[in-house]
């Protein structure tokens, strides 16, 4: 058997080496689309949009770990490690890489030499007579014999690629891995940000539950100052009666909010990768959620190097241009080269005598004359592809942008509502003590407690929804920049 192979290596060899030496690439090579320039390069807002506070501008949006860790929640660093490690969002999307990858592997075996070894046993009986060998006359007639035949052999094929086609379907399948990577990135980035987002609407929430909570004891205590005032003589009965009313009307906002918490804790587990029944969501709490002092964003310039879904666009478009180089060099002539050795005998032990060998070199040249138009069609569908390609990645990078342009403006607008919020409670808070204090001296009517523990009850729990506004601004700020993305990703998965 080695007296088989020593050949074959050293055909694929030689054919190696012609197609070094004769090969070309046809087809546009790829070019990473250029960057943003002139004033889109410095920012993102528009004219008039609200200016944030707490964010800077930066070429490096390097942190010292995970995103995450900025708002200093232990349990929200241990929530989205979870689900990075049991989501099976992100499970689908390593599978997926692991595909692609493999995928080059195979495409890229294509271009060496497909050396296979072949052997044979058949028992055959020879039809003399049909080859005229009837018998002589005056003889016997001759028997068509019945013999065994064995063969063992190899063979080895070489496709000489002479204008590249096979190289730029590998080229194609690296880009489409890379696609691929770039979509696990942004599954990652896209699990971690939704269960921060999760977190900050439980604490949200868990706060306009408390802030309602509140104003439900205070709505108790002023009916026990009505009812006082009304043993003693100084209110009428149907003050004690507005009184249950503004009770119940609060005690009313209770059960949606719990709703909400309850669907925001369920999806948590859905996004960890598990049952309600078999995780519970912490008990997040502005509290202990700290809001980073400054939180960096990366320049347009550097945005476009950090966005996963950006760069997954520009590998698709990397695959698109290399498949027209694919389509072009199907429009031209290919050669291949294979051989073929075989040992064949009636015994097996004369199979690997000299007598035996049987072989074949052959050098074939393909050229399409006439397919009725379809390669020049598949051309043609491969440059429409390459600018769907090129619009595509440029709407990511538009959208992007946007994506930006918006959360920085509605953080400034945060800002702005929260702190107007902030002055809304305190006067509504010192109104409600006021109305207060004068019903249980007598001095005041029970509509005017009425009205201010309503006032104090909408400004609670609009600066409270303000507050998560924020928090879940910044998520998304992190999460649309992709702050430190690549860095983290692999840490924080385990990978």
């Amino acid at each position: 058997m080695p007296s088989l192979i020593k050949p074959l290596i050293l055909l694929a060899a030689s054919a190696s080496a012609l197609a070094l030496a004769a090969c070309t690439t046809v087809g546009p090579n790829f070019k990473a689309p250029a960057g943003p320039s002139g004033p889109a390069a410095g920012g993102y807002a528009m004219a008039g949009d609200a200016a944030p506070t707490g964010v800077k501008l930066t070429p490096d949006t390097r942190v010292a770990g995970p995103w995450w860790q900025a708002f200093g929640s232990p349990q929200l660093d241990a929530a989205i490690r979870q689900g990075l490690a049991n989501s099976p969002t992100v499970a689908e999307a390593r599978a997926n890489l692991e595909k692609a990858q493999a995928q080059v592997a195979a495409v890229h075996g294509a271009q060496l030499p497909q050396i296979d070894a072949n052997a044979a046993a058949q028992r055959e009986r020879i039809n003399l007579a049909a080859f005229g060998f009837s018998g002589f006359p005056g003889l016997p007639p001759i028997k068509s014999p019945t013999i065994n035949l064995y063969q063992v052999g190899g063979s080895v094929s070489y496709d000489l690629d002479l204008f590249g086609g096979k190289k730029r379907a590998t080229e194609k399948a690296q880009a489409e891995a890379e696609a691929a990577a770039r979509q696990a990135d942004a599954a990652y980035l896209s699990l971690s940000g939704n269960m921060a987002m999760q977190a900050m609407k439980i604490a949200s929430l868990r706060g306009q539950i408390a802030a309602t909570q509140e104003i439900v004891a205070d709505d108790r205590r002023v009916l026990e100052i009505v009812r006082a005032a009304e043993a003693a003589g100084g209110q009428a009965h149907s003050a004690l009666s507005g009184g249950i009313a503004q009770l119940a009307e609060d005690q009313a906002l209770l059960p949606p909010l719990q709703r909400d918490l309850d669907a925001a804790r369920h999806q948590m587990a859905l996004l960890a990768g598990k049952s309600p029944a078999e995780w519970t969501a912490p008990d997040f709490d502005f509290a202990t959620i700290t809001a980073p002092a400054e939180a960096p964003v990366s320049l347009p310039s550097q945005l476009v190097r950090n966005r996963p879904d950006i760069l997954q666009a520009e590998a698709n478009l990397h695959a698109a241009t290399a498949a027209v180089g694919v389509a072009i060099a199907n429009q031209y002539p290919d050669i291949k080269l294979s051989a073929m050795l075989t040992q064949e005998a009636i015994k097996p032990g004369d199979m690997f005598k000299a007598d035996a060998a049987a072989w074949d070199i052959l050098g074939g040249v393909t050229a399409p004359i006439f397919h009725g138009g379809t390669l020049k069609a598949e051309r043609k569908s491969a440059e429409a592809d390459a600018r769907i390609a090129l619009a595509r990645y440029e709407q990511t990078v538009l959208k992007a942008f946007v994506e930006v342009s918006d959360v920085l403006s509605n953080l400034g607008s945060d800002q702005q509502a929260i702190i107007s919020l902030e002055l809304a409670d305190q006067a509504a808070e010192s109104a409600a003590k006021d109305a207060q204090n004068a019903l249980r001296l007598g001095g005041g009517p029970m509509v005017d407690v009425v009205q201010a523990q309503r006032t104090l009850s909408r400004a609670r729990r609009a600066l409270v929804e303000a507050q998560g506004r924020r928090y879940g601004d910044l998520v998304q700020l992190y999460a649309a920049t992709a702050a430190d993305w690549g860095a983290t990703a692999t840490a924080a998965a385990g990978r």
